[in-house]
């Protein structure tokens, strides 16, 4: 069968273009079906330019699944309200929940799945768990552009969760350097009310 020359460049165009998108997506760390569609070798592509490795992301996948399922087996709301990172089995949580009890069980599921390191309690008490939805998503968006298209940040190596226009960051900085570049970039961003750090610095490579 003879294919025109113009028919060949665009199915590579297409390809190329899918190549860039499925590396985007990957890189914002979004699950669910878009993680489906992208498959596992763009996700394993990007975990091996982690600091924490392919072995270190495969790691915190499976130990945040445990505790997404946790908490979706003992309260779908629950499940709901409250979001999920883990970073070198460090779990932190953010969200908002309606009373200090669900706050705790939250906590308490987190520390019930083995390899769990540390939980960083970041959830809040509120009425209305998702009155700022739109506006922390876009202040995510516009966080992970940035630091993206910064030469002197490693973005891979960062998780963001904002909530009710707060940003929390967990990972790990090549150094303070970098990690006031993010620490900038978060807090020139409009609506932000305060961003909280949980990254890791480095450690320096022995002399």
């Amino acid at each position: 069968m003879f294919l025109h020359p113009l028919t060949i460049r665009l199915a590579v165009s297409r390809t190329k273009l899918f190549v860039v998108i499925a590396a985007v997506f990957a890189m914002t760390n979004l699950t669910g079906c878009v993680g489906m569609i992208i498959g596992g070798a763009a996700t394993a592509g990007v975990a091996a330019y982690q600091e924490r490795g392919i072995k270190g992301f495969a790691a915190d996948t499976e130990t945040a699944t445990k505790v997404r399922t946790k908490i979706l087996e003992a309260d779908n709301q629950l499940f709901n309200d409250v979001g999920v990172e883990v970073y070198e089995g460090r779990v932190l949580l953010t969200g908002r929940v309606p009373s200090e009890e669900k706050r705790a069980e939250a906590v308490r599921i987190s520390w019930s799945v083995v390899d769990v390191k540390d939980v960083i309690n970041e959830v809040a008490v509120s009425e209305n768990p998702f009155s700022d939805l739109a506006n922390d998503t876009w202040i995510t968006t516009k966080l992970k552009s940035k630091m993206t298209f910064d030469k002197d940040i490693l973005a891979i190596n960062y998780s963001i969760e904002t909530v009710g226009a707060v940003i929390y960051l967990i990972g790990i900085a090549q150094d303070k350097a970098e990690l006031q570049r993010v620490l900038n970039h978060a807090r020139s961003i409009d609506y932000v009310k305060r961003v909280v750090n949980h990254v890791r610095i480095k450690d320096p490579k022995p002399s």
